[in-house]
């Protein structure tokens, strides 16, 4: 199997839903014609991140699954013969989502996903609903079949989102972000793919994006390789500050063996010991005022 190239979009929106449309149109075109495989956009894309004003004014660009919006984006991937992973704020109830749709190459929705860890202290992001669920679907490529999942920003700050998609199957995460890429938050993405022998790609808005910088990355998640003497950066890509489509190419078939060979992931784990893993006890110092206190499961 050759390669898979997923294409980061590091993109501004425009400044309607139709310029976005637009742009977010353009940005796909460049990726397939690159030859990627999946366009990833960055974090809800429908609204370019705009969770300003009142509740009334984000619920107004909330947006529904059948929205024309998004319709054009699965019209988009049966042309491109591309799979597109697009972002969105899904009009939801009782509150909106951050979530992504995973189209195919062939037009069908294959994965839909709501941000399970939303940024509770943050008033414009802790209105919104929560997502429960880390689902990973069977990606039909030109190139055959992968297993994808997705996390979004925030989610990637809990190792549990990525171990669980691991669990679930998962050989490469979609991330869409919406925020500073610094050391510390490129260096948990490290982690995430080392630990569960992954690949991670992200996509972020560039600078000029308010509180957004670029750099999305993308990691293969292998650390040791038999032709290299020590263990290396799994680093595959990060694109700088700039606006631009950025091709991230994982060696699938690769990181396949490297999954049947290594120690990680799921090889040697001993969950009877990890018991207060799933305890929703929180204890000093780390209480705090939260504003989503859990509930019945969403249907997606």
């Amino acid at each position: 199997m050759d390669d898979i190239l997923i294409g980061l979009l590091q993109i501004r929106p425009g400044q309607s839903l139709e310029e976005t449309q637009i742009r977010g149109e353009n940005a796909c075109r460049e990726a397939k014609a690159l030859g990627a495989d999946i366009a990833l956009f960055p974090e809800m894309w429908s609204s370019g991140y705009d969770l300003s004003g009142t509740k009334e004014d984000v619920q107004n660009r909330a947006i529904k699954l059948d929205d024309p919006f998004l319709l054009f984006f699965q019209t988009l991937a049966k042309e491109l013969e591309m799979a597109i992973a697009i972002t969105l704020l899904e009009s939801f109830s009782p509150s909106p989502r951050n979530s992504l749709i995973l189209f195919d190459r062939h037009g069908k929705t294959v994965l839909h996903y709501a941000k399970v860890h939303i940024c509770e202290f943050d008033k414009e992001e802790g209105f919104l609903r929560p997502g429960n669920h880390f689902p990973v679907t069977s990606l039909d490529t030109a190139k055959g079949e992968l297993q994808v999942g997705a996390m979004i920003c925030y989610d990637r700050e809990f190792p549990e989102s990525a171990r669980i998609l691991m669990l679930h199957g998962a050989e490469i995460i979609l991330v869409p972000n919406a925020c500073p890429m610094e050391i510390n938050r490129v260096s948990q993405l490290r982690a995430r793919a080392f630990e569960n022998m992954l690949g991670i790609a992200t996509a972020n808005y560039p600078l000029g994006h308010p509180d957004c910088n670029g750099h999305s990355t993308a990691f293969d998640g292998m650390a040791y390789l038999p032709d290299e003497e020590s263990s290396r950066d799994t680093c595959i890509l990060e694109a700088g500050e700039e606006e631009g489509v950025f091709i991230a190419p994982f060696p699938i078939e690769r990181m396949r063996r490297y999954r049947q060979e290594e120690v990680h992931g799921n090889a040697y784990r001993r969950p009877e010991c990890y018991e207060p893993l799933i305890s929703k006890e929180v204890r000093e110092p780390f209480v705090r005022m939260r504003k989503y206190q859990g509930g019945d499961a969403d249907e997606s």
